[in-house]
């Protein structure tokens, strides 16, 4: 429809939704100073005309249509007239008016970062989503939980994330956070909540951290390592990181392991996807030894679905610290982490010239797509070879010499 072809004002809805396009912007009268915007490009919205104190006349941007009717920007036109003819700001009174809403609207940052959490849901597994969580319960929310975040300035997120790292020195796990906060802005953007996010460009003027890197002992520290496994007091443990060094697995993927997952006839752990990383299942072939200490572990009946139950909670797993606490009473603090045999496995397999194809898969680094899928299969016969040869190996480098735990101060 062409403006020439408008008959009355204010604007039909018909009308407004029909306006074409011109080469240049132009705007049409609605009525007491409103005013319909159309762009080159298609875009529409709503400006209001005023005249500022020092006699000057400029523009007030209402809202886009047709997120904004004709009906709501008549309502909105009115209110900045009455704030006019009462010498009020209208850009200040506007300002006032949409926090009120926002307020109104429960529109805090926690309150939406909640939300965002909720989209995460069916992508992160449990552990991570507890540590994201977390994260920015202790660093974020208890100063800028309670606030809107439409008024949260940027130079209010720099010194804050800053104010962490200088504290605390805890540069990267800052970063992390601050790429969490700035990715709910972000869905507050796409959503159509802001049109810019504060924390854009901030990351340049935070301190860079040294990228972690999970402790791992090398491989002529490996024996010992392995003897102070073997010779670990209490049982459930002492299986769990014989696991984890035979297996490679996440630990994460161990801790949750239910008894439905592994298939003794057939030697397979199958972990679903739900509690992959990658939202893919993922088959373990498992070695005789892996079988053997299985069996071991079962024949302990905990009347629990889980391998490693909590002792608190049957129907939960132990806590993710369980690994970490026994490699530190064996004097490991610092040197090697449940994480850390993954990369022990790889460098070990890689340097005996196992095919990087094999590794990348028993670690679950797979492709994405069809691909991925098809490579799973693919690749199990040559993974099952592969993970009985590092377990003979793993046997065959330990020894049953007795080892002395350290006490904790």
């Amino acid at each position: 429809m062409k403006r020439t072809d408008i008959k009355r004002r204010p604007l039909s809805d018909t009308v407004l939704a029909n306006l074409d396009p011109e080469e240049k912007e132009y705007r049409e009268l609605d009525g007491e100073g409103l005013y319909f915007r159309v762009k080159p490009d298609g875009k529409k919205a709503w400006l209001f005309r005023y005249k500022k104190a020092d006699g000057k006349w400029s523009w007030l941007g209402i809202g886009t249509y047709p997120e904004l009717s004709g009906k709501g920007a008549r309502k909105k036109a009115s209110e900045i007239v009455k704030d006019i003819s009462h010498g009020d700001n209208p850009i200040i009174t506007k300002q006032e008016r949409n926090r009120q809403e926002l307020e109104q609207n429960n529109a805090t940052f926690e309150i939406l970062a909640r939300e965002w959490l909720d989209t995460k849901v069916n992508t992160w597994v449990n552990d991570t989503m507890t540590r994201n969580k977390g994260a920015l319960e202790k660093h974020i929310f208890p100063v800028f939980g309670k606030r809107l975040y439409t008024t949260i300035k940027p130079i209010e997120w720099m010194n804050h994330l800053q104010g962490i790292q200088q504290k605390l020195g805890i540069y990267e796990q800052v970063n992390r956070v601050r790429a969490m906060c700035r990715d709910i802005y972000d869905y507050a953007k796409v959503t159509g909540r802001i049109d810019y996010n504060p924390l854009e460009g901030i990351q340049k003027y935070l301190q860079q951290g040294k990228k972690e890197n999970m402790a791992h002992v090398s491989e002529q520290e490996l024996p010992p390592l392995l003897r102070a496994i073997n010779n670990y007091p209490t049982l459930d443990v002492r299986i769990g990181l014989q696991l984890l060094a035979m297996l490679f697995c996440r630990p994460s993927e161990l801790r949750g392991a239910k008894w439905d997952e592994f298939d003794f006839d057939n030697a397979i752990w199958n972990i679903p996807e739900e509690r992959m990383k990658k939202r893919r299942e993922h088959v373990v072939p498992l070695p005789t030894q892996a079988i053997a200490i299985l069996n071991e572990l079962r024949s302990f009946e905990t009347d629990s679905d889980f391998l490693f139950p909590s002792r608190s909670d049957k129907s939960k797993p132990k806590s993710d610290t369980v690994f970490i606490m026994a490699l530190r009473r064996m004097g490991y603090e610092g040197r090697q982490t449940p994480h850390g045999f993954r990369h022990i496995a790889s460098t070990l397999l890689n340097n005996r010239g196992f095919d990087e194809r094999h590794i990348e898969s028993a670690l679950a680094h797979v492709k994405d797509g069809v691909a991925g899928v098809y490579n799973k299969a693919q690749y199990l016969q040559d993974r099952t070879n592969m993970m009985q040869w590092y377990a003979n190996y793993l046997e065959e480098i330990a020894d049953q010499s007795i080892i002395q735990f350290k006490k904790f101060q």
